[in-house]
């Protein structure tokens, strides 16, 4: 079964994308950051020769170049939850396996997208939590919509409940080593130093 590796991501425009950074970056430098780790995280996942799609927010179809190179969606509607079961939804009802990841895990490398396409070759869902709480990868190769529904986004539950879902579900799982995302202000000094806000900015894949 093909593996597609979902991208979910919002255009990286000042003042709208992390949000949580602004007080440390600014907002055009938070923006910059969001562009550099997006142009990263789709190289990485181009390189795994798996199909890749970016979900923007808005339609990814409308951001320009950027999102060249890879297969272009919308997220639509509704909350992240709602979002992300959509996405997952049509890519496994569609018969292939799905890899929910965002745009901003430095760590998350193609070697890490590759193994999680194979886990799920014996398993029915893979995850690699967030040191944050959350998770930077979900993989499906079923779906089930209570893993997403009244789930506390941006809060340290995200993992452990998603986990808890997946056993109450009698699926089996590949629980894989915890990485961290870019979110706080916190988080910048475990950026690589090519994406440091004050490097040029990335312009093309």
């Amino acid at each position: 079964m093909s593996t597609r590796i979902l991208v979910f991501a919002k255009a990286p425009v000042a003042g709208r994308v992390k949000t949580r950074l602004i007080p440390l970056l600014g907002a055009e430098a938070a923006a910059r950051l969001a562009r550099r780790m997006l142009c990263s995280t789709l190289r990485t996942a181009r390189a795994t020769g798996l199909t890749v799609e970016l979900c923007g927010e808005p339609d990814a179809r409308t951001w320009g170049p950027l999102s060249l190179g890879v297969r272009l969606s919308a997220q639509g509607d509704g909350d992240l939850g709602e979002r992300l079961a959509r996405a997952a939804r049509r890519t496994i009802e569609g018969g292939e396996t799905a890899l929910l990841i965002g745009g901003d895990c430095p760590t998350l490398d193609a070697a890490h997208l590759r193994a999680a396409a194979a886990a799920l070759d014996t398993h029915d869902a893979v995850l690699h939590p967030a040191a944050d709480g959350g998770y930077v990868l979900l993989g499906l190769r079923r779906f089930d919509g209570r893993l997403f529904e009244d789930m506390p986004w941006s809060s340290d539950r995200v993992a452990a409940l998603t986990i808890q879902r997946i056993a109450a579900s009698g699926w089996s799982v590949d629980l894989r080593e915890t990485l961290r995302d870019i979110d706080e202000p916190s988080d910048i000094d475990s950026l690589p130093l090519a994406m440091r806000p004050h490097l040029r900015d990335c312009r093309s894949l």
